[in-house]
């Protein structure tokens, strides 16, 4: 079992940036790829962003390709997800994903899931 818990996420203006935490736990962190999702009022979760167990990797969404960043520190069992130029579609719930075997990149490739921190962007 992995415990997920996103912070970071919060109201800027359009242009702005936020960087998003996901501090993981229960087991081995670097064991597991991870992903950022988002979830916007009424529509579908989709995958943002995916990194693989060590790093490598980086994978985004075309709507975001340019302006977000994800990382991780295995030391500090945390995924990061440095968000830039942020505009008003970015408005959503991000959520945090780990799967034990590849980088999850739809939400049902997903075995973990974090509570979710609201991103608004306004314009």
């Amino acid at each position: 079992q992995v415990q997920l818990a996103e912070s970071g996420g919060g109201s800027v203006q359009a242009g702005g940036s936020l960087r998003l935490s996901c501090a993981a736990s229960g087991r081995t962190f670097s064991n597991y790829a991870m992903a950022w999702f988002r979830q916007a009022l009424g529509k579908e979760r989709e995958v943002v962003a995916g990194i693989n167990m060590s790093g490598g990797w980086p994978t985004y969404a075309d709507s975001v390709k340019g302006r977000f960043t994800i990382s991780r520190e295995n030391a500090k069992n945390t995924v990061f997800l440095q968000m830039n130029s942020l505009k008003p579609e970015d408005t959503a719930v991000y959520y945090c994903a780990a799967n034990r075997m590849f980088i999850p990149m739809t939400p049902r490739g997903a075995d973990y899931w974090g509570q979710g921190t609201q991103v608004t962007v306004s314009s």
